[in-house]
């Protein structure tokens, strides 16, 4: 099996090339490194990389693959609040190129990192992959547009799959330190205070970084058939937790640190989602990380480099502050940054 992975070099993608390299699978690494000075730890390259913006990449960049593993695009909320028609250039029109060329290609395997951001201000109770869907921010709007377009293109011996990842947490070569859990614990390794901007009541499906890649790595293994054309939720059972529970854990996991919230700020998203057509699929399938384990791995890991409270605010970190400080410092201007190469999660 030869796996094209569009990203391999960000967060996601750098841990899952280390998984499927581990399990001898041949990988195809698609990534304009746009990050490269972000680095926690060591990316382990595979044996071929190219690097080539998404938007442009040609029919015969696919050639021999038989699954491509899309995750590249504008990784979150705040970057694609910076322009809409930056987010719909590289997450919608990028996505769409890709999905083409691979087409074209004779590519029979899509896997699409949709997000289970979609669900928006979901209701309260579990959200399967067929509860309606409540875009907010550009780059939900992305997700649900790409998912839609490439369910036009399912058919012909193309068979995409739109995996709605939870919210990602944990060490990784390519560490985030803006998403939710690692925020929070780096607040408290280095500050000893976790200062939630709400009050922290909303829903979020919690999912570490490995069991992410781990996951993508035994989807692999089904028959095209399976799971042909549909969305699957990419989250744990009994790992949906509200934004202050998360607090908690991390305040309970770290000594001498504290949280507080603003009690009177409604928190903008919730959703509490619902794992149970993974666990179908995946009946023999353990996750290996529960949110507790995962605090505590970040902590070590983050104490062990010795991050300070400086880096962890900065923008080697966060990736929004990173494409502000490009553009800050004159390095890309905004229409520069349009032209620019693909940005990575």
């Amino acid at each position: 099996m030869k796996v094209l992975i569009t990203g391999h070099r960000g967060y996601i993608g750098s841990v899952l090339t280390q998984v499927l390299l581990y399990r001898g699978i041949e990988v195809i690494g698609l990534d304009a490194d746009l990050y490269s000075d972000c680095a926690f730890g060591r990316v382990r390259e595979p044996g071929t990389s190219l690097s080539i913006d998404i938007r442009v990449v040609e029919a015969h960049h696919f050639s021999g693959v038989d699954v491509v593993i899309h995750l590249a695009g504008i990784a979150d909320d705040a970057s694609g609040d910076l322009s809409a028609q930056l987010t719909e250039d590289i997450n919608f029109a990028g996505t769409m190129r890709v999905a083409q060329m691979a087409k074209a290609a004779g590519v029979g395997r899509f896997f699409f990192a949709s997000s289970c951001s979609v669900y928006g201000k979901g209701a309260q109770e579990l959200l399967t992959e067929n509860s309606p869907v409540c875009p907010l921010s550009n780059y939900d709007k992305s997700k649900i547009l790409c998912e839609q377009e490439l369910s036009r293109l399912a058919g012909d011996g193309f068979s995409p799959v739109y995996l709605r990842l939870g919210t990602v947490y944990g060490v990784s070569p390519k560490l985030r330190l803006d998403t939710v859990v690692n925020d929070f614990v780096g607040a408290a390794t280095t500050a000893g205070r976790i200062a939630m901007k709400t009050a922290g009541l909303a829903w979020r499906p919690f999912i570490h970084v490995e069991d992410v890649a781990r996951t993508f790595s035994a989807l692999l293994s089904l028959s095209p058939q399976r799971i042909h054309d549909r969305a699957i939720n990419i989250v744990q059972r009994h790992e949906n937790y509200r934004i202050a529970q998360v607090a908690e854990a991390v305040t309970e996991a770290i000594p001498d640190s504290q949280w507080t919230g603003a009690f009177d700020v409604a928190d903008t998203k919730s959703y509490h989602v619902c794992g149970e057509q993974l666990a179908h699929l995946l009946p023999g399938f353990r996750f290996n990380w529960k949110l507790a384990e995962g605090i505590r791995q970040l902590a070590a890991a983050l104490q062990g480099a010795g991050v300070t409270s400086a880096e962890w605010r900065s923008d080697r970190y966060r990736r929004v502050m990173w494409l502000r400080s490009l553009l800050e410092r004159g390095a890309m201007n905004l229409s520069a940054l349009q032209n620019a190469h693909a940005l990575c999660l």
